[in-house]
């Protein structure tokens, strides 16, 4: 399985590679408010599917651009992390592959077709970038750190209090990055990049391979009350242990009573 996923992460990286800097901006479609879909989104969803149920017809779908069926085994998918920054050309973004088996993620793949890096992690098993095991930063002071993030453009209500956060970690921290794909942003924590990071509003597809990525490489990931309903919370702290407690307890205090998890 590990293998077929493998093999629709790059047949979406090459879709996307080959529509890059041919789309016309004023004719990709508003999902809502903000939130963008091209044409390229879609073909790689189909592509994708096509290839899971050719060969595991009875596995079902969660995915960003139409699926939202429940299974056993259940293929969670965002086939473009990353749309708003491929509409302009900014070539960060990926494809997003995660293999959900009787509720816990057990397979993970995300793969940046800009500089063909394939991360890869399979439960039990270690995550690895283009075939080499990767594991977080070492660093555990927060002015040697850097950390990523996401605006939540989807819940602008919660951008007083996610300011704050930002405010008081930027305060403590070396640096903060907003690169715009939460994917590759997890894996980035997962190899050592960045230190960590947080965002409001994520969506399962969004983070459930890049999960994965981070506890099998050794790191963290929890909830906003440091619980582990990441996935479907949608509010994500992750980092590479050693900081988790800076970040949380920021994140925390400011969200208490505004954000359960």
């Amino acid at each position: 399985m590990l293998q077929t996923a493998i093999q629709a992460a790059r047949e979406a990286g090459r879709i996307i590679t080959e529509n890059l800097n041919t789309l016309d901006k004023n004719t990709v479609d508003k999902k809502m408010q903000f939130d963008f879909v091209t044409h390229v989104d879609k073909e790689c969803e189909e592509k994708i599917v096509s290839l899971f149920k050719e060969s595991y017809p009875s596995h079902s779908f969660y995915a960003e651009e139409g699926y939202k069926e429940e299974g056993e085994y259940r293929w969670i998918i965002d086939p473009l992390d990353g749309t708003t920054n491929y509409i302009h050309g900014i070539p960060f973004f990926s494809v997003s592959i995660a293999l959900e088996y009787k509720k816990d993620i057990i397979l993970g793949v995300v793969y940046d077709p800009s500089r063909d890096e394939l991360f890869t992690a399979e439960k039990g098993k270690g995550a690895f970038l283009n075939g080499k095991p990767v594991q977080p930063s070492s660093v555990v002071e927060p002015e040697r750190s850097i950390l990523t993030t996401g605006f939540p453009f989807r819940a602008k209500n919660y951008l007083e209090p996610y300011l704050e956060t930002f405010r008081r970690l930027f305060l403590i921290m070396s640096g903060i990055r907003r690169m715009g794909s939460a994917a590759l942003d997890f894996c980035y924590v997962a190899c050592g990049r960045s230190e960590g990071f947080w965002e409001i509003g994520l969506s399962p597809w969004d983070v459930a391979a890049g999960a994965l990525m981070i506890k099998e490489a050794g790191g963290r990931i929890t909830d906003f009350s440091g619980g582990d309903e990441a996935i479907w919370s949608g509010n994500v702290v992750a980092s590479n242990g050693h900081l988790h407690g800076d970040i949380l307890t920021i994140v925390e205090d400011v969200f208490k009573g505004i954000i359960d998890k």
